[in-house]
C-alpha cells in the first residue's frame, strides 16, 4: 500500500522543481528579449542621429521643418493640425493610465507563480505604461506650447525656430511613448503566457518595426527647408 505522505512530498517535489525551471526560463530568456529590444532601439537611435535619412522618423521631422514654414503664412490651418495631435496624445495618455488598471483588476494567470516574480512582472508592466503616459503628456505639453506660438509667428517674440523646436519635441515624445507601448506589449506576453512568449513577440516586434521604422524614399528638397 502506498503511503499517501509519501506521494504528497513527491508531489511536492515535482512541483518545486517545476517552479525552479520556469525560474531558470525567466533568468534566461527575459534579458535576452530585453537586451533584443533595447539593442534594436539604440540602433534606430544611431541611425535617427547619424543616417537620418534612413528612418522614417527623420523623413518625417525633415517634412515637419518644411511645415513649419509653410505654416507661418497659414496659421489657422496650423492650430487645426496641432489641435489633433494633442487630441492623439492626450488619448492615449488616458489609455495608459487605464491598461494597468485593467491588469491587476484581472490579476496574473498564472496563480502558482511565486509572489516576488508576480510583482516583479506587474511593476515593469507598470513602469513601462507609466513611461509611456509621461512621454505622450509631454507631447501634448510641447504641442500646447507650439500652439501659442503659431499665433505669434512672424514677430520677433516667436521666430519660427521655436516652433521648429517644439513640433520636433512633440513628435520625439509621441515616438518614445509609442516605444514603450511596444515593450509593455512584450512584457504582457511575459505576465499572461510565459518568458518563451515574451521573447518570441519581441522578435516578432523587431522584424516588424525594422520594416516600418526602415526608409527608402529619398529627402524631398522642399522649397522652404534650408
Amino acid at each position: 500500500m502506498i503511503d499517501p505522505q509519501v506521494v504528497e512530498v513527491q508531489s511536492q517535489e515535482e512541483i518545486d522543481e517545476m517552479m525552479v525551471d520556469k525560474s531558470s526560463m525567466d533568468m534566461v530568456l527575459v534579458p535576452c528579449a530585453l537586451v533584443i529590444l533595447l539593442g534594436y532601439h539604440l540602433l534606430l537611435l544611431y541611425r535617427v542621429r547619424r543616417r537620418p535619412h534612413t528612418t522614417v522618423i527623420g523623413y518625417e521631422n525633415h517634412s515637419k521643418l518644411a511645415w513649419v514654414h509653410r505654416m507661418a503664412r497659414t496659421a489657422a490651418l496650423a492650430l487645426g493640425v496641432i489641435t489633433d495631435g494633442v487630441s492623439a496624445s492626450t488619448t492615449l495618455a488616458s489609455l495608459c493610465i487605464a491598461l494597468p488598471s485593467l491588469i491587476a483588476v484581472s490579476g496574473d494567470t498564472n496563480q502558482a507563480a511565486p509572489a516576488t516574480a508576480t510583482t516583479a512582472k506587474h511593476a515593469s508592466l507598470l513602469a513601462c505604461f507609466l513611461a509611456a503616459f509621461t512621454c505622450f503628456v509631454q507631447s501634448a505639453g510641447c504641442y500646447v506650447h507650439a500652439s501659442f506660438l503659431v499665433s505669434a509667428l512672424g514677430s520677433d517674440d516667436a521666430p519660427a525656430s521655436d516652433l521648429r523646436r517644439d513640433v520636433l519635441r512633440g513628435g520625439g515624445f509621441w515616438s518614445a511613448g509609442l516605444r514603450a507601448l511596444y515593450v509593455a506589449t512584450a512584457l504582457l506576453a511575459w505576465v499572461v503566457f510565459g518568458p518563451a512568449a515574451m521573447l518570441a513577440c519581441s522578435v516578432l516586434t523587431v522584424a516588424v518595426l525594422h520594416l516600418l521604422d526602415s526608409n527608402s524614399t529619398p529627402l524631398h528638397r522642399h522649397q522652404f527647408t534650408p
